[in-house]
């Protein structure tokens, strides 16, 4: 996954720290759905890579608690119900980097959920005036701009705050047939 199409799921989604705020981390924790076609399947690791019908790939582990996974084959329509959890962290002295995977780390603290957590730091360039855009830079300079669906998400947030960003993927916690 690259900085820019992370920070930019992180910005759509994400509640900020407000001013005057001593650094916090700020969770939101979502439960996405997503209907799309079975295009390869790993039973010994549970895992499924999805196609949906705009050709976006998504790999999810399943629980072993969804049973429904035993009955699955490559080319089933399903809708997948999972779990992200997104943390942002204004940190002022932080140092922009490149997307660090910490799944490892997650795992040595007892979290055996979760499938993939990503982090990194990104410097607040601007928001527009009516809240839907926000522009960063990122670790090696590239300037991206990126529409906000909620303009309260960015509030709090000012030109040249640093922001840390932790993106969490869970197992899948249920699958069922895709209605039609």
């Amino acid at each position: 996954m690259t900085v820019s199409s992370l920070a930019c799921v992180l910005f759509v989604c994400l509640p900020l720290a407000w001013p005057g705020q001593a650094p916090t981390a700020n969770e939101s924790l979502r439960e996405s759905t997503m209907t799309a076609t079975i295009e390869r399947l790993m039973r010994l690791s549970r895992v499924i890579t999805l196609r949906s019908s705009d050709n976006v790939y998504q790999t999810v582990q399943v629980d072993k608690a969804v049973t429904a996974f035993d009955g699955l084959q490559v080319g089933d329509v399903v809708t997948v119900r999972y779990t992200e959890s997104l943390i942002v962290e204004v940190r002022p002295n932080a140092k922009p980097g490149p997307i660090a995977n910490t799944t490892t780390e997650a795992h040595a603290r007892g979290d055996e959920h979760v499938v993939e957590q990503l982090k990194t730091v990104v410097t607040i360039e601007s928001i527009d005036s009516q809240g839907q855009f926000v522009t960063y830079r990122t670790y090696d300079g590239r300037r991206i701009m990126r529409p906000v669906r909620d303009k309260a998400l960015l509030e709090g947030i000012r030109p040249g705050d640093r922001v840390e960003i932790t993106r969490t993927y869970a197992r899948a916690v249920s699958i069922e047939p895709a209605r039609r």
